[in-house]
């Protein structure tokens, strides 16, 4: 039985290695692309979900004494990053979308930059939290989540707040800050990625 190993001369090389193996998507088996206007169409047309990074927030990561139920232990949203939130929400509501399905990951950034959208009351859905720090709930979660959208009508637009991480091992797209991924529910329970709308 011959076992295959890889190793690397240079540490940059390993690194950039890890970075491509977690960003390998989870749950979207294919790709496309369309211009921002047409995907924000689907998306308010049903069968889409936004999976959309919180809004600017200097950093990475949490501080030490990270605290889930403590804002002020957490790395949190910029006045630059509220005013981005802000300007994402009028980009919705250009494209016809007054009222939304908001779901958000318990980290304060993420419920501030849900609640910024103004297109409803942010629910929290556990599933969006951020594994930055466990890298081991990466393929459990990310399932679950898919699992909970399978089950979702989409009849109404579904806004999804979340971290980068979430959504790279979803979607295999590494956004910026505020960031929008759609993705296409198929009726076979699969998904696709649509494309990205980004904030200026």
């Amino acid at each position: 039985m011959h076992l295959f190993t890889i190793s690397f001369k240079k540490p940059a090389a390993a690194l950039l290695f890890l970075f491509m193996w977690f960003a390998l998507p989870i749950a979207v088996a294919a790709a496309e692309t369309a211009p921002e206007q047409q995907l924000l169409a689907a998306f308010k047309g049903g069968s889409h979900i936004a999976l959309m990074r919180h809004a600017l927030a200097p950093g990475i990561g949490d501080p030490d004494n990270f605290s889930l139920g403590d804002c002020a232990t957490q790395r949190n949203l910029s006045a630059a990053g509220r005013k981005q939130a802000e300007t994402i929400g009028r980009k919705f509501r250009q494209a016809g979308i007054e009222q939304a399905q908001v779901y958000t990951s318990q980290w304060c950034r993420c419920r501030e930059t849900a609640t910024l959208l103004k297109l409803g009351t942010p629910q929290d859905l556990v599933m969006l939290n951020s594994f930055f720090r466990d890298y081991g709930r990466r393929e459990m979660q990310t399932d679950s989540l898919r699992q909970w959208l399978i089950k979702q009508s989409l009849s109404d637009p579904v806004v999804l707040v979340t971290h980068q991480v979430n959504i790279t091992a979803f979607s295999g797209v590494y956004p910026g800050s505020g960031e929008i991924v759609i993705i296409k529910k198929n009726l076979d329970g699969t998904f696709t990625l649509a494309g990205t709308v980004k904030t200026d």
